[in-house]
């Protein structure tokens, strides 16, 4: 075979991915839980990514890399002017790194890659958050009368190594069955998510560690058949007892149960579409972990205790969203939300509201 032929060859199993996001942000109303408000604050943000496939017969390899804080696995966007100031350099890191392999119904992944498992939103675990470990699934095409599609997926993941045993490291395990039925209106994934010696403040600043079962049930149901109209709901029950653990406070300790409410229209496929959205969600402290769910519905963080990363559960609130896919590679998006806390932890309950215009560009 020639050089060209060769090359051509190579070619042919690359593809390569990238995209833009800039953002306008603007915060108001948010109060801390010392009953003092924090100042209204308007940001410019944007983000890029970019990656490289290899596709073989029955593996791929890749990765892509990101802009953002390399401590904040939450948020790849970065503000303007902040941290860079005089036009400096921008921080860049990996955020996938991994090799993957399938056989007919059976597939698997080992490294740093995309969360593996159904979900509706972000409200449990983040787009933006990549975890790191082992992946496998298996596939089964019922295709009956009422099911249409069953997998089962499992894997580990560690959080933090301490170059120990596993059983030492901060990691977590999940188990999921999904299912689609009724001609693929109704999709159901209930889960089990194993979360051992959590740190109840990430990036080494917690004064104590934690466990986590966390039971989910999920679900997305369409309601119309020929209309993009969605119901989605997720239920979360951490099955742990935390009765007796002295660290947590005792007005804190039963805090354990969540559940969010969606209802989606439309879809964002091709030029021209509209979507819609409307979620109400209400996450105790304890329902989820924190630092690694979505840090967009506002402004709490772990700052004070030396973290940059969010800390969104305690709380109910609602997000709206409008989205408008105006070219081929283009897409507009607003998002509205207004959260306020559960249980203070202060003298009073923290709250806020926030609006974004986001604009994505594919390449």
């Amino acid at each position: 075979m020639s050089v060209t032929a060769q090359l051509d060859s190579l070619l042919s199993k690359l593809s390569f991915e990238a995209d833009f996001r800039f953002r306008v942000e603007q915060d108001w109303d948010s109060r801390k839980s010392d009953g003092s408000f924090r100042e209204d604050r308007t940001r410019l943000r944007y983000r890029v990514r970019a990656g490289v496939n290899y596709t073989g017969k029955w593996y791929k390899v890749g990765f892509r890399i990101r802009t953002g804080n390399p401590r904040k696995q939450q948020d790849p966007q970065l503000t303007l002017g902040d941290g860079v100031q005089e036009f400096g350099t921008l921080p860049i890191g990996f955020e996938k790194a991994y090799f993957q392999g399938s056989w007919e119904t059976f597939s698997f992944w080992l490294g740093k890659n995309t969360f593996p498992y159904s979900k509706n939103n972000e409200l449990f675990w983040s787009d933006n958050v990549y975890p790191e470990g082992v992946f496998l699934q298996k596939e089964f095409d019922i295709n009956t009368s009422v099911i249409d599609y069953f997998s089962v997926k499992g894997g580990h993941y560690i959080i933090a190594t301490t170059n120990q045993s596993f059983d030492e490291d901060s990691y977590f395990q999940g188990f999921q069955v999904s299912t689609t039925l009724l001609k693929g209106r109704l999709t159901l994934f209930p889960s089990l998510y194993l979360f051992k010696n959590i740190p109840n403040i990430p990036d080494g600043n917690d004064t104590f560690l934690l466990d986590y079962t966390i039971a989910h049930i999920g679900t997305k149901f369409k309601v119309v058949d020929k209309a993009p109209l969605y119901i989605e709901l997720d239920y979360y029950e951490n099955l742990q007892d935390y009765s007796s653990n002295d660290s947590i406070p005792k007005n804190r300790r039963g805090q354990k149960s969540g559940f969010v409410l969606g209802l989606k229209y439309g879809k964002l496929s091709k030029k021209g579409d509209w979507a819609y959205g409307a979620t109400y969600a209400n996450l105790q402290q304890y329902s989820i972990v924190d630092f690694l769910a979505q840090n967009d519905w506002a402004r709490w963080d772990y700052s004070s205790a030396g973290s940059p990363d969010g800390r969104l559960t305690n709380y109910n609130g609602v997000e709206l969203v409008a989205g408008h896919k105006i070219g081929e590679k283009i897409t507009l998006k607003v998002k509205y939300y207004v959260v306020e806390q559960l249980i203070p932890l202060g003298i009073a309950k923290e709250n806020g509201s926030r609006i974004r215009f986001d604009i994505d560009v594919k390449f």
